[in-house]
Formats: structure tokens, C-alpha cells, sequence
């Protein structure tokens, strides 16, 4: 006997069968329960999520021998429904509309449907790619949906729904598929495994899954092909060698090395992914799809897993969605470059290239040699500077430390970390500070800017060393509160004066709170 593929062994042969479309089969289940039946169903949904699956087994069931009336749970046994799923009945008339677009072929049908079926209880027409029909043959098709016999039901299954009139749109209950969550495919392809005995491991299936893109049948397909290149085992490896998909966790490292701006680091970790030959167009699919994850956990604070947490405290939210556009213009501009692996290279050379990271590491090595130069030019203008700046700072307390906070130039970066941060010692040339450890690490970059502004205060290096701890006095929160307790004094002062009272009541209006702002 001839091997059958999976997507065709394993096809839903009853409601209960069908997966990830609670939604359409239960408003089915309720209308044949109900015998309130719609003379004319739209399936519409991307590709392999079960339109023409679901249609059969509707014609199973309204002609299905097992009751006197239509039944949701077709026997899979009379004559009339093994003959419809074998393609055999006469009073189930599947049509390709791809390849009968013609208005000659839709007339020649509505001629055969005055004529009653023949076994059945219903005669039921399914169109498959309705979409596709000429506008003379949905023209046709017209009154004879508005007003069909009592024995014809039309089903249409189309993956382009916005193509059909929508005069033949208004004639029909349109039942919209969803995609199928990866968690539902893989449960799935675990039960057809065992059925079918072959050993696999959970890393593979959610590659597969990952790869289907919500599509059963495109899943059962590539399930196919591992099982065929893995000689009836499934494993991780030969599984990401067939797809071309690469270990998530090299990803995960190379999108880390652009947050901290380490282009050198960042290049180590592509040749090491270059090592599996991979296709690029998957690798940036991957950048894109976990960019995507980081951007959701910053928002909503959902993800479960820990590598997407870190990398989400780590980012910025806005560099964020600049790397998701960088990575997106490179992915849509990918086919028509000549070198899949220079497209890469080149998005990866954006990324790095607006990293505000890599900014102030530039930033800092050009400051750095113009105060060299003008050192050497101004040697005793530079030194009682300094003398003057190291007198006018004494760090005893968190006072102290907010003051020279605000004294001192630091990027917007620098002053997001170090002023989230209370003083707890300065000693010996060590300054310690205490953290929140929610914050994560100080990044080098920013921790080398913080330290160059610092020792140029003092005249002479100075460690930072770090605790992590409750902070409840940082120069951000300060700042926080005072801006605070400035807007509340700002409308009270405008809620109590008289004038404004009596202007506001002249003309019956009112004061929006969030419009009241201090005098700077």
C-alpha cells in the first residue's frame, strides 16, 4: 500500500478532530443543533487552517444517515458520509473555482440545482478559492444565492475574502479561520508522534511549529520531511539543518552585544551562527521576531522567559523599536540584495551604528583628545580649575552627592543610571552608591563616562563600587518630588485665587489639572 502524508491520514474527520477553531465550529454545532442551518457559508482564513475541512465535515453531518435530522456528529460510517469523504457522492459537488473561473462552468451548476439530491438530505455545493471566480460568474451566481432551494446549501472556502463582492458577501454567514498558536501544533504533532511511534524531542517540535506559521496542514508537511531526513527520528539538530533555523540562545547573543555596543563581539558571535549555515533571511526573521518579544515584555511585563527579562531591562525601550525598523527595512529589502550575507552584515552595521552606546564611546574618545590638546596649551589654567572644583565638593552625605549630581555634564544615558543611585560612602578614592536590583548592570560605556567626569572633578581617579539595596533619595527621585510638590503648590495657588475663581464662573467653565504647570 502507498504511504499516505500526514496532513491527508491525520485530516479532521469530525468537529471534535479540529483544532484552533473553537470559535467557527462551535457557531456551526449550535446551528444544526438548533436546525437553523444558513442557506450559504463563507470559510475564509489563511492557508492549512481547515476551510475545506471544515466544510466537508459540515456536509457530513447535514446528510450524515445516522439520524432522521442533521446531526454534529457524523458517524463517519453510512454510506452517505464515507462517500463524501471519499469524494464519491453525488449530492456533495466539490469545485475548484481556480481552475473553472469561466461563467459557462457557474451556469452549467445552477442548471443541476433545481434537481433534488439524490441520497442525501441536502445537495451541497463547496467551492474551494471562491475568490477566484470572474465577476460574470458572482453575477450569476446572484439570485440564485438570495434565493436558493430549500435542498442546496453553498459552502465557499477563500484565503481572500476582501476579493468577493460584496453583494455575494451579504448573501452569506462569513466564518473567519484563525491562525493555530504554536502550544495547539505541537500538542497536536505529540499525538500523531505516538500514534505513529516515531522518537522526537520538544526542541524540534517547536521548531516546526515555529516554522508553520499557524498553518496545520504547512506543520503536518514539514513534520513529513523531518521524519523522512531524520530516517523516522526527530532531533534538534537535523531538524534545525532542514529548516535552516539556528539555536535561539546565539541570537539572543548577538542582539546582547548590540545593546552593549560591542561590534567586535557581535561579528565573533555571526561567524560562530555563519558555522551552521544557516539562511540569512531566517536569521533576520529570528532578530526581528525576538526584537519583537523585548518590546512586548517592556510593556506589559508578560514574558516567561528569563533571556527576553534581561535583554528587556537592559534596552532602552525607544532603541528598542529603532533596531525592530532596522531590522524590518533590512528583511523587506532582502530579496533584491545581491548578497544575502552583506545584507546582514550591513543591517547589523546600523544596528551598532545608532547604538547611543557606541555614540559615547565615540563621543568620549574625541572629548578625550581635544581636553588633551587644550591641556597641553592651558597646563595652569586647567590646574587651578581643577584645584577650585575639587575644593568646591565634600561627599559626606546623600546631600552632598544629589548637589554634585546636578553640577556635573553626563548624556542622558549616565544620568538615567547613576541618578536612579543614593550615596552610601566616599572613601578613599572609592565612591560607593546603591542601586535598586531591579536596575540591572551599568553598561561599560556608560560607566567609563561617569568615571572620566568624576576624576576630573577630583583631579584623580576614583572607583565606583555598587550595593544593591531599597533607594529612596536618588537626584532623580528628589528631582521627582520637588517637581511634585511644585505642580501641587502651582494649582493651589490658581484654585484659591479669587480672580481666577470669579473668571472661571463668569463663563462657567473649569480648570483641567493636568493643564496647570509651575513657573521654571
Amino acid at each position: 500500500m502507498s504511504y499516505e502524508v500526514l496532513a491527508r491520514k491525520y485530516r479532521p474527520k469530525s468537529f471534535k478532530e479540529v483544532i484552533g477553531q473553537k470559535h467557527v465550529v462551535q457557531a456551526l454545532i449550535n446551528s444544526i443543533e438548533q436546525e437553523k442551518v444558513h442557506q450559504a457559508y463563507i470559510f475564509s482564513g489563511t492557508r492549512g487552517v481547515g476551510k475545506t475541512t471544515i466544510a466537508r465535515i459540515l456536509a457530513k453531518c447535514l446528510n450524515c444517515e445516522s439520524s432522521d435530522k442533521p446531526t454534529p456528529n457524523p458517524c463517519n460510517k453510512c454510506s452517505n458520509t464515507m462517500e463524501i469523504s471519499l469524494g464519491r457522492s453525488v449530492d456533495f459537488l466539490e469545485i475548484d473555482a481556480a481552475s473553472n473561473t469561466q461563467v459557462e462552468k457557474v451556469r452549467e451548476l445552477i442548471e443541476t440545482v433545481e434537481y433534488k439530491p439524490a441520497k442525501g438530505r441536502y445537495k451541497i455545493y463547496l467551492i474551494d478559492e471562491v475568490h477566484m471566480l470572474s465577476k460574470a460568474s458572482f453575477n450569476a451566481l446572484l439570485k440564485t444565492l438570495e434565493e436558493p432551494p430549500p435542498h442546496v446549501i453553498f459552502l465557499f472556502a477563500t484565503t481572500n475574502p476582501e476579493n468577493i463582492p460584496k453583494t455575494v458577501q451579504s448573501r452569506c454567514l462569513q466564518l473567519n479561520l484563525k491562525t493555530v498558536s504554536d502550544e495547539l501544533l505541537i500538542d497536536h504533532f505529540k499525538k500523531i508522534l505516538k500514534n505513529e511511534k516515531i522518537k522526537h524531542d520538544e526542541e524540534s517540535l517547536i521548531m516546526i511549529a515555529n516554522s508553520a506559521n499557524g498553518s496545520v496542514r504547512d506543520g503536518l508537511t514539514l513534520l513529513d520531511q523531518a521524519i523522512a531526513y531524520g530516517n523516522g527520528m526527530l532531533s534538534k539538530d537535523d531538524v534545525g539543518n532542514l529548516l535552516g533555523t539556528i539555536d535561539n540562545s546565539l541570537v539572543l547573543e548577538l542582539i546582547e552585544s548590540v545593546i552593549e555596543g560591542d561590534a567586535k563581539k557581535a561579528f565573533n558571535i555571526l561567524a560562530k551562527i555563519e558555522e551552521l549555515s544557516p539562511e540569512y533571511d531566517v536569521i533576520l526573521q529570528n532578530l526581528i521576531s525576538i526584537l519583537h518579544k523585548i518590546s512586548l515584555e517592556q510593556a506589559l511585563n508578560n514574558s516567561s522567559d528569563e533571556d527576553i527579562k534581561n535583554l528587556a531591562v537592559k534596552i532602552d525601550q525607544e532603541f528598542c523599536q529603532l533596531l525592530y525598523e532596522i531590522c524590518l527595512n533590512a528583511f523587506s529589502k532582502f530579496d533584491v540584495h545581491p548578497s544575502p550575507k552583506e545584507s546582514l552584515e550591513i543591517c547589523l552595521l546600523r544596528m551598532l551604528t545608532f547604538n547611543p552606546l557606541q555614540k559615547l564611546s565615540e563621543s568620549s574618545v574625541k572629548n578625550g583628545s581635544d581636553i588633551a590638546q587644550k591641556k597641553n596649551l592651558n597646563t595652569e589654567k586647567k590646574e587651578e580649575t581643577v584645584i577650585k572644583k575639587e575644593n568646591s565638593f565634600h561627599l559626606k552625605d546623600n546631600n552632598d552627592w544629589v548637589r554634585f549630581f546636578h553640577s556635573i555634564e553626563l548624556s542622558p544615558f549616565a544620568r538615567n543610571y547613576f541618578g536612579n543611585m543614593s550615596f552610601i560612602d566616599f572613601n578613599d578614592n572609592k565612591l560607593t552608591l546603591m542601586s535598586d536590583s531591579s536596575a540591572g548592570e551599568v553598561p561599560e560605556n556608560i560607566e567609563s563616562e561617569f568615571k572620566s567626569a568624576i576624576s576630573s572633578v577630583f583631579n584623580k581617579d576614583i572607583e565606583i563600587n555598587y550595593e544593591n539595596g531599597n533607594v529612596n533619595e536618588s537626584p532623580i527621585i528628589l528631582e521627582n518630588k520637588k517637581m511634585e510638590d511644585n505642580i501641587n503648590n502651582a494649582q493651589s495657588n490658581i484654585n484659591n485665587d479669587e480672580s481666577i475663581k470669579s473668571f472661571v464662573k463668569k463663563f462657567k467653565g473649569s480648570i483641567k489639572k493636568d493643564s496647570i504647570k509651575p513657573l521654571k
